[in-house]
């Protein structure tokens, strides 16, 4: 009797122990999906980057068409933190617009694009 006590307080303990894992293991990594995840791997697939700048108020309109799935998107951050350069992948690749869109096939679009626009270019299916 006292062994099957003891054994239950020791599973109790471990179960405590578990879950409290578990619940700080997904706070910090939460699986939360975007509605437009499929057509931002898409773009990812057929090669697009998209390149940017924090304060540029196009970049973030641009970024806030995809919701949750912008952090999907395959960005690249061209400013510098005090606004008054450019990192060195976006002079090497002279960037002189934001947003500015860069493809497979190494045309590039400059400017805010709309879904549609992008998947005209690449192929990807439109969100639904």
């Amino acid at each position: 009797m006292k062994k099957r006590i003891i054994f239950l307080i020791i599973f109790l303990i471990f179960l405590i122990i578990l879950s409290i894992f578990l619940y700080f293991y997904f706070q910090k990594n939460p699986r939360t999906y975007g509605e437009y995840d499929s057509f931002v791997l898409c773009l990812k697939e057929k090669g697009v980057v998209l390149y940017g700048a924090f304060w540029s108020k196009y970049t973030n309109e641009q970024k806030e068409m995809f919701k949750k799935s912008a952090k999907l998107l395959p960005y690249v951050e061209c400013s510098t933190r005090d606004k008054k350069g450019q990192k060195q992948i976006c002079l090497e690749k002279e960037i002189d617009a934001y947003p500015y869109w860069v493809f497979q096939d190494g045309s590039v679009l400059r400017g805010k694009l709309s879904f549609s626009q992008l998947s005209e270019k690449t192929g990807c299916p439109l969100p639904e």
